[in-house]
């Protein structure tokens, strides 16, 4: 995690940070790539780097492992609704009754040895995530039961069960060399440390603990779109570390969260700037099965809901918990701007109103259906006069979404609702939400290429005992239905009516409160390169975490400054 910095310890930074320049290991930013330009990177925070390139492990391989030495099938591109960029293959295709997946691999592609690459090391590789375990970090196995050469040039994937979003998947799996890999005996525990692959950065130049250098793979068959010659990861162990090489300029990409960025960053060095695109939605639940009768009855009514929702100050928790890097989350779907492409705008028109901050509407909404305050405490009771006070859990330690939960709080004080704020330890808020032993909570959802994983996770009966996600507990078949008939299609207008259908259903309900979307971390140098992605350039998601697919389209798309 990123953590903020204070402004005494960034001046002393600043200082030592002057006097350790000569020595530092960003210093030597050519360093094994002496007449070549190097754009210098921090895609994750270590103490120091192992030489581990082997691309199905995880957690020990190097960060820069996926993409830029292993390149995908297809980039899913999330800004773009999920549009396919094509990279090893060419074309993809489900067969007439959804139990299989094609893909035509591309022509004329060499591994960086020199050797051909083809569809059988496509066959082999995908055949190595149906053993499971470490050699299968999507998950594949459960939904693929074979995998074959079709033709020349095509590889045929056969499922499990019909699931048209398996595609999302199936790119992420490693692609590594047949005639490699299939001569090691322990893939599971292989260091790799000499990698070959189909990627941009294939040639390991510098490998240090303190810092690593790839350079250009000289096969690679996209090199006419590629400017950059060499990728660096200097060793960075947190934000301070990384804030200070910002600012001296030796940074090119990075993702970090830097509160307050434009006075501690970005006007110290004018080559710098951000971008920060929505990510995962973060919504209020209330516990439609709440152990606390009063507490249910009320969370069960649609106005009290709805009165919730008005009662949030949206633009506040984003300015105040936030530091004005989220954006507010508006949408009575609880849709949320990283999934605009999919946005039903007749959803909005119609219940828009329950999402917008206002405090008068919102007690006259509860007055209307009988919830008034009796004893003058300031709280409304229920219809039946009874007390209405509950907990709003988040997890402790988690600062800025507990920021938002006081924020919160006292919008539902001003009008009548009475609620505190709880901090449990994130493990024993899980387990209560998924046996529906509380009464409300904070929680954040995924992102992704579209919105099925949210909304399946969020809203599917099946999922409401598995995971925090779903912990509202309330049972709509029709909208299982819907988003089970997703994954049943290929066809993407067919796929947008039926995501245009669960918005209405979830709005109509008002099932959740959505509050605000977190955002993606991204800083970018424009002293040395150019065709950055931005808000005014969002070719696709920015950020250079590690096996991030779209970095590969961001790093094709940079040239040096002239």
């Amino acid at each position: 995690m990123f953590l903020p910095l204070g402004k005494k310890t960034l001046t002393c930074l600043l200082t030592s940070a002057l006097i350790s320049t000569l020595f530092s290991p960003l210093a030597s930013a050519q360093e094994g790539a002496t007449k070549k330009n190097v754009l210098t990177l921090v895609s994750q925070f270590k103490p120091k780097w192992e030489r581990n390139f082997n691309p199905f492990l995880a957690q020990e391989r190097v960060p820069t492992t996926m993409q830029f030495i292993y390149e995908p099938l297809i980039v899913f591109n999330d800004l773009k609704g999920g549009t396919p960029e094509y990279r090893l293959a060419t074309s993809h295709q489900f067969s007439s009754d959804l139990k299989s997946i094609s893909f035509d691999i591309r022509h004329a592609v060499k591994w960086s040895d020199g050797t051909d690459f083809s569809a059988n090391d496509v066959v082999y590789s995908l055949q190595l995530a149906l053993k499971g375990g470490k050699l299968d970090p999507q998950g594949l196995a459960k939904s693929i039961t074979a995998v074959e050469k079709e033709g020349l040039n095509t590889v045929k994937v056969s499922l499990t069960n019909i699931d048209t979003n398996i595609a999302n998947k199936i790119v992420r799996a490693p692609i590594v060399p047949k005639h490699i890999w299939s001569a090691i005996d322990s893939p599971e525990t292989f260091s790799n440390e000499n990698p070959v692959g189909t990627g941009p950065f294939t040639k390991i130049e510098v490998f240090k603990e303190s810092v690593y250098v790839q350079c250009r793979n000289p096969h690679y068959y996209d090199d006419k779109n590629l400017s950059v010659d060499c990728i660096k990861m200097p060793q960075i162990s947190g934000n301070e570390q990384l804030l200070a090489a910002a600012i001296k300029g030796d940074l090119d990409w990075t993702s970090a969260f830097i509160p307050d960025i434009d006075e501690v960053l970005v006007a110290k060095n004018k080559h710098y700037n951000y971008w920060l695109p929505a990510a995962g939605s973060a919504s209020f639940i209330l516990n439609f099965k709440s152990p606390k009768a009063t507490n249910r009855a009320a969370f069960n009514d649609i106005n009290f809901r709805r009165a919730f929702s008005m009662a949030l100050d949206r633009k506040a928790i984003v300015e105040l918990a936030g530091y004005g890097y989220w954006s507010e989350n508006n949408y009575p779907d609880a849709l949320g701007d990283q999934f605009i492409a999919w946005s039903n705008p007749q959803v909005q028109k119609t219940y828009g109103k329950f999402n917008t901050y206002d405090l008068r509407a919102a007690k006259q909404l509860l007055a209307q259906s009988g919830y008034i305050d009796i004893n003058g405490d300031g709280f409304v009771e229920s219809p039946e006069g009874k007390r209405i006070k509950f907990r709003i859990m988040v997890p402790n330690g988690w600062s800025d979404f507990i920021n938002t939960v006081q924020i919160a709080v006292e919008g539902l004080k001003e009008v009548g609702i009475n609620a505190t704020v709880s901090t449990p330890d994130f493990g024993i808020m899980v387990d209560k939400m998924k046996n529906a032993h509380f009464d409300a909570a904070f929680t954040n959802y995924f992102a992704g290429p579209n919105p099925y994983r949210y909304y399946f996770t969020a809203f599917h009966s099946s999922q409401m005992d598995k995971d925090r996600f779903a912990a509202h507990h309330y049972v709509d078949t029709e909208l299982d239905r819907l988003i089970d008939s997703f994954t049943q299609t290929a066809d993407k207008q067919e796929q947008l009516a039926i995501m245009h259908d669960i918005q209405a259903r979830i709005a109509a309900n008002q099932t959740t409160i959505p509050t605000m979307s977190t955002n993606y971390n991204y800083q970018y140098n424009t002293e040395r390169y150019t065709g950055w992605f931005n808000e005014q350039n969002p070719g696709a998601m920015p950020v250079v975490w590690p096996d991030t697919p779209a970095r590969l389209l961001h790093v094709l798309n940079l040239e040096p400054v002239q």
